[in-house]
């Protein structure tokens, strides 16, 4: 892989290692493009903490820090400033009203909340409600139809014990609407290192045979998870059983200025 797109720094409280760590990973790895997609800030109800994003007040170092080492490495390595976006239709428009006062090249969307994180439930937790998983669609896919997002993280987050028959039905929605908008769909890396239950084989299985469109996102926490598909055990396996190539790994970027 040449580039990637899904990478993190210590604003959003669970990351760790610097953005230059990240960056010198990236060039020892072989990357020619390194994306920074940390968890964006929102315009919550000031009574709302979030413990897994930066503030608002932070944009400005985020984006400013970017911008000198994007120069510094440009011989290198080329450096993309993004976020990590969480789509609600509460929050979404002034969220995209802030950031767009600073430079930003790309969005990826990795909805972890439906219909937020302040009202709603996080979808990564078992659940079986089927309530719950049309939620977490509807909201995905309402994101995706913004237009704004370059590709969709970790699409298979959602940790639905229900019956194959049910997930189908509803998780097969995001893979259409991604066929529909040309946005592809993320095989998230991370997934493999502490053993969680992503990347999903029935949400991988249902897609390929739909014929969509793929991408690899590291999201790295931390430096050393800048790395290649064939160093993280189980991935390649998991690739060739849906016919998933790898690849230079480069996508179009949406521009959500």
């Amino acid at each position: 892989m040449l580039a990637n797109y899904h990478t993190h720094t210590p604003r959003c409280h669970h990351a760790r290692g610097s953005e230059r760590e990240y960056i010198e990973e990236a060039i020892r790895a072989g990357f020619t493009m390194l994306g920074f997609s940390d968890h964006v800030p929102q315009p919550y109800p000031a009574d709302f903490h979030s413990t897994i994003r930066m503030e608002i007040s932070e944009i400005p170092d985020y984006t400013g820090t970017l911008l000198k080492l994007r120069e510094e490495y440009k011989d290198q390595i080329r450096i993309l400033i993004g976020y990590e976006v969480e789509y609600s239709d509460r929050f979404f428009p002034e969220m995209m009203r802030i950031l767009r006062q600073y430079p930003m090249d790309f969005l990826i969307q990795g909805q972890h909340f439906a219909p937020n994180e302040v009202d709603g439930f996080y979808v990564g937790w078992e659940f079986s409600d089927e309530k719950n998983l049309k939620a977490y669609v509807d909201t995905t896919v309402a994101g995706m139809e913004t237009g704004v997002f370059t590709y969709l993280a970790h699409p298979d987050l959602p940790n639905y014990t229900g019956d194959d028959d049910t997930y189908r039905k509803h998780m097969s929605r995001i893979v259409e609407a991604s066929l529909k908008l040309d946005i592809p769909l993320e095989v998230n890396m991370y997934g493999f290192s502490d053993g969680r239950h992503y990347p999903c084989d029935r949400f991988f299985k249902m897609a390929s045979e739909m014929g969509a469109k793929f991408v690899l996102g590291c999201d790295a926490h931390q430096p050393s998870l800048v790395r290649q598909p064939e160093s993280v055990p189980g991935l390649m396996e998991l690739l060739s059983r849906y016919g998933i190539e790898p690849g230079e790994n480069i996508v179009e970027i949406k521009d959500p200025n």
